[in-house]
């Protein structure tokens, strides 16, 4: 599946084709000469010039994430996005970008049990190490979302975007006629209590219709499906939760291990909308 997932790349100097080495390293070779060879863990970095802007994950901060995710507090989540991406999947000329990809575990759930191919972008290194254990088969990228996308155009059949940044235009360049682009986003009253205890931001009114503002132009909405998943925490929960997203990038040491030592349980409600859009 990984050749595949290749097929549908883009030198990110030239937007020429890539074809994949595999001696003497796995290497992503362009016709004018560009390579990006694999690292030890199995991603590729495709970014040039400047890099990014945008301060990525820790290792600390995806092991957190990944210690949360394994433990099932979000599998309900992960099953209505993988329901609302295998809509459009037919078999293995199918093509899944998971925009955000993180650890990899909502796209492992998405084509689990598939003959699709994928492709994951994160601007994190460390999470793209997870990533590439956990979906060995897809193509995993570090990639700025931001920037145009190394996909040729008309080569995907559904977007993902879990929690990620949404780049409109290019989300429907790449998508092929009858695409879909499933998002997903807290709702107001997520994670209300824990939130708050963990310093997390509130989510403000308004989210879904800034969303929808976002698209015009480039998708239509089909549907949208709000999930309540009910969680009680520990302390230690508690900070794997605040850490593994844009909070964690502000916590302190102390303020985590104040998390971490709560003694005793919170509980609340995660809230999610899931938004699935078709190209325009």
């Amino acid at each position: 599946m990984l050749p595949d997932a290749v097929a549908a790349l883009r030198c990110p100097v030239c937007q020429r084709p890539f074809r994949l080495l595999e001696k003497p390293l796995r290497t992503l070779s362009c016709p004018c000469g560009h390579l990006f060879d694999a690292a030890r863990q199995g991603y590729f970095n495709l970014l040039t010039g400047k890099g990014t802007v945008f301060e990525a994950d820790s290792a600390a901060m995806v092991a957190a994430r990944q210690r949360f995710l394994d433990a099932g507090h979000y599998d309900d989540l992960a099953e209505a996005v993988s329901k609302s991406v295998r809509t459009v999947l037919h078999g293995p000329e199918s093509l899944v970008l998971d925009a955000g990809t993180g650890t990899g575990h909502y796209l492992h759930r998405a084509i689990q049990g598939s003959s699709a191919s994928a492709v994951g972008l994160d601007i994190s290194k460390f999470a793209l190490r997870r990533a590439a254990r956990l979906n060995p088969d897809v193509a995993n990228l570090v990639w700025d979302i931001w920037r145009p996308l190394p996909l040729a155009d008309d080569t995907v059949d559904a977007v993902m975007v879990v929690f990620a940044p949404r780049n409109p235009a290019e989300f429907a360049r790449v998508l092929r006629p009858g695409g879909t682009l499933v998002v997903v986003t807290p709702r107001p009253g997520h994670l209300e209590g824990i939130a708050e205890r963990a310093g997390m931001l509130g989510i403000e009114e308004g989210k879904a219709e800034r969303l929808a503002e976002s698209l015009r132009g480039h998708f239509t909405s089909t549907s949208s499906t709000d999930l309540d998943i009910p969680l009680t925490l520990r302390g230690p929960e508690m900070a794997d939760l605040a850490f593994m997203g844009p909070a964690g990038h502000h916590l302190t040491p102390v303020r985590l291990a104040e998390l971490a030592a709560f003694d005793g349980s919170v509980s609340t409600t995660a809230m999610f909308r899931i938004s699935v859009f078709t190209v325009s």
